[in-house]
């Protein structure tokens, strides 16, 4: 589980949070275990993405960005991240807009890593330990309906990841 929250924060195109959600249902007592496993993993997961940014701009951070991103889009990434710095972190690290991308941009625009990795933290935590706590307390209720719709669940669940996507100029691949 490790291993794919690494890998999203810097190049998985697909949020994988049902992977969490999945894990916490089945395992309500590792609930906070798994949450802060994901957490470390997404923040260095960004950490790295923010170096390739930083340093490997040229030769790979704009391939990366190319394959999520429209130029347009790009732009309006760094022009927000430039505006509201640690605000942006904070927000593309809790909502459905791509962290890996703001985690690039904000390498390449050379801003501080250390707000940036305070920032990662506060909204990756925020983020999955939310997912935990909502699992732990209302997983039992919802397993069952998980095990009914949870295909139904799983497309509403990337529709809404797809609507996101484009509203905010982003490419699926």
């Amino acid at each position: 589980m490790a291993i794919l929250f690494f890998a999203e924060a810097i190049f998985f195109p697909i949020p994988i949070d049902p992977l969490l959600i999945v894990a916490c249902l089945k395992r309500q007592d590792q609930c906070f275990y798994y949450a802060t496993v994901a957490t470390i993993a997404s923040v260095l997961g960004g950490i790295t993405a923010y170096l390739i940014g930083f340093l490997l701009w040229d030769n790979l951070g704009i391939k990366i960005i190319n394959y999520f991103a429209a130029p347009d889009s790009f732009k309006n990434v760094c022009y927000q991240l430039e505006r509201y710095e640690s605000w942006a972190v904070l927000i593309a690290g809790f909502t459905p807009f791509p962290y890996k991308i703001m985690a690039l941009v904000t390498g390449f625009c050379r801003l501080p890593i250390g707000p940036f990795i305070i920032f990662s933290l506060i909204s990756r935590a925020s983020r999955f330990v939310l997912i935990a706590f909502l699992a732990k307390r209302f997983g039992t209720k919802v397993q069952h309906y998980i095990d009914r719709y949870g295909m139904l669940l799983f497309i509403i669940f990337i529709l809404i990841c797809t609507i996101s996507y484009y509203l905010f100029g982003l490419k699926l691949g």
